[in-house]
């Protein structure tokens, strides 16, 4: 999608901290942390959100990139995947992505 900021990270035409990529996925540094770890793990095809027929090996690839994030981050104490899903969870930014956050107690209530 040519405004979406996430495609345009995704094809390295903005640039940002990548923690991990592959040929599907690629996960990078939040600009505005809501944790001491806060990675975003988005598609590099653009899909609105997760109802907006991600392909299972997409969400697979997604999976294990958030595997991948975790060991980089040594998040070993444990961490939190959120996707928000419309303007009324949040998602301020309309392509499918996933938040990983650690490197904290988080406690039992949502962020």
């Amino acid at each position: 999608m040519e405004d979406c900021i996430f495609c345009k990270i995704a094809a390295h035409e903005i640039p940002s901290t990548v923690v991990y990529e592959d040929d599907q996925v690629i996960a990078f540094d939040d600009l505005n942390p809501q944790a001491p770890v806060h990675a975003l793990v988005i598609p590099k095809e653009h899909y609105a959100n997760i109802c907006d027929g991600v392909p299972g090996e997409t969400l697979a690839a997604m999976a294990h990139a958030v595997d991948e994030v975790v060991r980089a981050k040594g998040l070993t104490g444990g961490f939190r995947v959120i996707t928000n899903t419309g303007a009324d969870a949040g998602q301020t930014v309309m392509h499918f992505h996933m938040h990983v956050l650690g490197g904290c107690d988080l406690g039992e209530d949502l962020i």
